[in-house]
């Protein structure tokens, strides 16, 4: 069974960083897409970044672009979120994901495995 442990949350002030790592269990390369997704109080849970694992290829929501970067690293089991020039917008409860199908990277009903997620607090 493939479970994933979110940690790095916390509290940074608007315009800083942070790094978000995800640790697996197990492999997870052969289920194919890692993603984290993010949730505010009063809102959906939305899609943030997501990498495939054979080759590394990346996917972003358009806020993040240029801001959040989204890697892998084999031999640790990980993946990584690191958010730079953070703002209010940003905060919420972070989680990492697993799924099959990079063809519906960005839905959320697609993940069938995820943390327990961690919380990201951005001040202004």
């Amino acid at each position: 069974q493939v479970r994933l442990v979110e940690s790095g949350g916390g509290l940074v002030q608007a315009g800083g960083s942070m790094r978000l790592s995800c640790t697996t269990s197990e492999r997870t390369f052969s289920r194919g897409v890692m993603g984290w997704f993010r949730q505010a109080p009063g809102k959906e849970r939305e899609f943030v970044a997501a990498i495939r694992w054979r080759d590394g290829t990346t996917n972003y929501t358009d806020s993040v672009k240029g801001r959040f970067r989204i890697s892998r690293d084999y031999a640790k089991n990980t993946v990584d979120l690191q958010m730079n020039s953070l703002i209010p917008e940003d905060a919420g409860v972070y989680y990492c994901a697993s799924s099959t199908d990079w063809r519906l990277v960005r839905a959320p009903a697609e993940y069938d495995r995820w943390g327990q997620g961690t919380q990201v607090t951005v001040s202004s």
